[in-house]
């Protein structure tokens, strides 16, 4: 699935690459990606094999895959208008009411500002949110999960990245500008504000739903026209127009992720987080990352579509620990594990009641900022300011945050650092990776039975949608054992809809399947003991020439990611060119990153690590990780092609260790044909040919003892070997 990386990080669905990854808003992970923010690791010397060491990174990146895309910068100056203004079909040209009931907001009391900005996320940063913080969505009619609206008193403006121009087209009312984030004379939403707002004016948010280090960057991009940035810490305008008809927030019960399938116990992560606590001088970390909160409680949740997380922040402190969430969630054999953990509850809404008590106590509180929400770090900072003053506190030097020596930020007695979560939940242990394989290969039968299906129905002339398609596959994934949901919305997609990065078919408006047409299928699913995520393009008829080219190409890259040896700390964006070089050599490329970190029994999209042609990322890939292997090619109202595996990195032996260090490979997790009929044999070497052939032969071998019938007999006839002439 795709992910964008900077974090996009994390990160499709589709990788998150950027340049400046808080500016693209999109990593990793970080897509995109992936999620998946630059981190820089301390990776010479490990002191705990789960929780590992940082450096301090750059303050410019964020780590949300799916940060509000303010800061999205071009290689080259402006020479363009500011805004990429399309024809598109629109939805009608009368007034938009939802916007003319915002900009009556703009001047009440308490609010009296000139600009309002709406990203994506909620308040914690994640890529999917409940429906209920679905808040761009809702006020622009742009569906795709990365974006950033700006509404001034006269204007409107979207920005979002090459994934969904295509369908931000076909969305967006007259009443949007949309903004194609990363093309040439397109600014970035601080410029563009800059650019129509008179000197002086109010620009608000809602500080829950950024991140400090996003919050702080867009502070002072306008500042350089006098431009105020408001915090709104009571009032989120979208809500208010929303009002009766917006969602509840979601209640379902949490559960335990059992011990055999997370391999460490929460006894011991607590402690070894504690230690890197003392380590760094800290006395308390807040953790505000869902996927963060689950993996180190051992729990899971349903509030989220296809993540298995709940909405909680976590804080440990040195002797106790904290869990901010709605009380009828936890189960009794839920509260029964967190009471013998030593974490207490406390109601979800109260957490910036208990930052201002940590402050009043001078705790020593460690922050992400590039993760932890404005709010939050806003409210802590203030709060010691408060208490060291009333306590006539002179210490001066504490009350400004500086980079001291050893990688982290100091000041507001807090210490400002990367979370030490983010590479130990990314680094899977030996029962996770377990997990991850045997959650593949159910995966895959599920997925050959789902194919011969298809096949026989395309062959037999009946008319499918993408969407009963969609279904049908749900169907097979279902029946596998610990299927618990689909790991993002399926991408269905038949001819000229393959070419929508990340399309959504619905129902009322997708198309029905053609044989003379390619076909893209990128899905993925949720199981008790891991996380899938797999994308096939197949022809059901004749494929042109074109097609096979292009298809080739894409597989081409693909084979040489996965054979792809490396020396140890070495980042993912060194090796993103070894799946676009068979592209680039006849002029072709992608718009999104090549690989996204994946969770275990998590989130689809994580970070720290990606692989992406946007440089910012310097997060290496470490023994255990796991990564997506998803190159593409995309012809705009024509055709769409990606395949993807997964992978996770491992030690290779090589004849030589230049430099003393070690060389790392990846090894397959995903087993699915690949569709020979689109291969042009011609284009492959041998090499290649044997690597598809020991590729199929390891399907066959892995996945034929969990098939029977007409199953296994797809499954031997898609996995015979070919020769090359």
């Amino acid at each position: 699935m795709l992910f964008l990386f900077a974090f996009s990080v994390s990160l499709s669905r589709t990788q998150f690459p950027s340049l400046n990854m808080v500016t693209m808003g999109l990593l990793p992970s970080p897509l995109m990606c992936t999620h998946t923010h630059p981190r820089y690791l301390h990776f010479l010397s490990f002191s705990f094999p789960v929780l590992h060491k940082f450096k301090s990174r750059p303050k410019l990146f964020t780590k949300s895959p799916n940060a509000p895309i303010l800061t999205i910068r071009n290689c080259t100056p402006i020479t363009a208008k500011p805004s990429s203004e399309i024809k598109r079909h629109s939805t009608g040209s009368q007034p938009d009411e939802k916007l003319r009931k915002l900009r009556d907001l703009f001047s009440i009391p308490g609010v009296n500002i000139d600009a309002y900005i709406i990203p994506s996320q909620d308040a914690h940063q994640s890529e999917f949110i409940a429906e209920c913080y679905m808040r761009r969505a809702y006020i622009s009619g742009f569906t795709g999960s990365a974006g950033t609206a700006v509404v001034t008193k006269d204007k409107a403006a979207l920005w979002t990245d090459g994934r969904y121009f295509l369908q931000a087209e076909k969305q967006l009312s007259s009443s949007w500008i949309l903004m194609r984030a990363g093309n040439l004379g397109v600014p970035t939403t601080s410029e563009w504000l800059n650019d129509v707002l008179t000197a002086g004016s109010r620009v608000g948010i809602d500080p829950f739903l950024f991140s400090s280090d996003a919050a702080e960057e867009l502070k002072e991009a306008i500042a350089k026209k006098n431009h105020e940035l408001v915090y709104l810490y009571d009032l989120n305008l979208v809500d208010e127009i929303w009002g009766e008809s917006r969602p509840k927030p979601p209640n379902k019960p949490i559960r335990m992720h059992d011990l055999k399938y997370a391999g460490l116990d929460v006894a011991s992560k607590l402690s070894l987080l504690r230690s890197e606590l003392v380590d760094a001088g800290s006395s308390a970390i807040v953790i505000s990352m869902l996927d963060e909160v689950a993996w180190l409680l051992n729990l899971r949740g349903s509030d989220v579509p296809h993540s298995p997380v709940m909405y909680a922040y976590l804080i440990v402190e040195i002797d106790r620990a904290k869990l901010f969430i709605d009380n009828s969630k936890v189960t009794p054999d839920v509260m029964n594990r967190l009471k013998n953990a030593g974490i207490e509850l406390r109601p979800y809404d109260s957490i910036l009641s208990e930052i201002e008590s940590l402050a009043a106590q001078d705790t020593h509180l460690w922050l992400d900022t590039s993760s932890v929400n404005a709010a939050i770090v806003n409210t802590y900072k203030s709060s010691c300011e408060r208490f060291t003053g009333s306590r006539g506190n002179k210490a001066k030097g504490k009350s400004k945050m500086h980079d001291s020596s050893n990688g982290q930020s100091e000041g507001h007695s807090g210490v400002y650092k990367s979370s030490p979560i983010s590479v130990a939940k990314a680094v899977k242990n030996h029962a996770e990776l377990e997990g991850m394989r045997n959650s593949h290969l159910r995966d895959a039968a599920a997925l050959a039975q789902f194919w011969v299906w298809l096949e026989d129905e395309i062959h037999k002339g009946v008319k499918l949608t993408e969407v009963e398609v969609s279904d049908k596959l749900l169907e097979f994934r279902s029946k596998q054992y610990g299927f618990i949901d689909t790991s993002f919305d399926t991408i269905s997609a038949t001819g000229a809809n393959g070419a929508i990065i990340h399309y959504k078919p619905e129902t009322e408006s997708c198309a029905v399947l053609d044989s003379k047409k390619l076909f893209l299928l990128d899905s993925g699913g949720q199981y008790v003991d891991g996380t899938t995520d797999i994308t096939r393009t197949v022809h059901f008829g004749v494929p042109t020439a074109r097609q096979k080219e292009c298809f080739t190409r894409v597989l081409q890259g693909h084979i040489a990611l996965d054979q792809a040896v490396f020396p140890e700390c070495t980042p993912g964006f060194v090796l993103d060119a070894f799946a676009r070089s068979f592209l680039w050599k006849i002029g072709l490329d992608y718009r999104h990153g090549t690989g996204h970190g994946v969770g275990a029994a998590l989130n689809v999209h994580e970070g720290p690590q990606s692989i992406s042609y946007r440089y910012g990322n310097m997060t290496p890939l470490l023994k255990g990780m796991i990564v997506s292997n998803e190159p593409g090619y995309y012809e705009d109202h024509a055709f769409g092609i990606r395949i993807e595996n997964l992978l996770y990195v491992k030690e290779v032996d090589t004849p030589n260790r230049f430099g003393g260090v070690g060389y790392l490979g990846f090894e397959k997790l995903t087993f699915v044909p690949i569709q020979s009929k689109l291969i042009d044999l011609s284009l492959l070497s041998t090499a290649e040919v044997d690597w598809l052939n020991e590729y199929h032969l390891q399907v066959w071998e892995k996945v034929s003892p969990l098939l029977d019938g007409s199953a296994r007999h797809w499954l031997w006839n898609n996995t015979r070997p070919l020769v090359k002439q």
